[in-house]
């Protein structure tokens, strides 16, 4: 289904898309970033915060390390300070990039079973699958904030994955 290639090519386009959405939330007021915009997490900064408590609660599922504290319906809550989801942001993408890095192609055959906190219950999906799902998760989410972003009349970068540089 997929490669250790894709994965490693993903991880790296979800660290690039990040640092360039951080420094535009870095150069907005509190009020602007926490402001409902009728998306479905309400506001940039709580989806913001959604997507690290997956993103880290799958790299849990991968990696086998720790995951976010608090519970699915906390997801948007995970940080209040800018600064500390921002330092959060960079350690998660850090995970992400080593976790794929040491990939080797048979860590993506066969099952993961794991235990969903937003539906209750025991999952068992092959892992390509989850891996896949996990970087369209991280694409979906940021494709939100980027609306949200244009619409508050920010200027978030491209988001083409063949428009990302080889130095990302």
């Amino acid at each position: 289904m997929i490669t250790i290639e894709y994965c490693r090519e993903m991880a790296r386009y979800n660290a690039w898309q990040n640092r360039g959405q951080m420094e535009i939330f870095k150069s907005m007021k509190p009020a602007e970033l926490r402001k409902d915009r009728k998306a479905f997490f309400g506001s940039v900064f709580a989806t913001a915060n959604h997507l690290l408590w997956a993103d880290q609660l799958w790299m849990s599922r991968f990696d086998g390390g720790l995951g976010p504290k608090s519970g699915g319906a906390d997801s948007v809550n995970l940080h209040e300070d800018l600064q500390l989801f921002l330092d959060d942001r960079l350690r998660t993408d850090a995970r992400i990039e080593r976790w794929a890095k040491g990939l080797n192609q048979i860590d993506l055959v066969g099952p993961l079973t794991y235990y969903s906190v937003m539906s209750d219950r025991e999952f068992s999906k092959p892992m390509a699958l989850c891996a896949v799902h996990f970087f369209n998760h991280q694409t979906h989410h940021r494709g939100q904030i980027h609306a949200m972003l244009t619409a508050a009349g920010q200027r978030p970068d491209d988001t083409d994955l063949v428009l990302m540089p080889d130095d990302a």
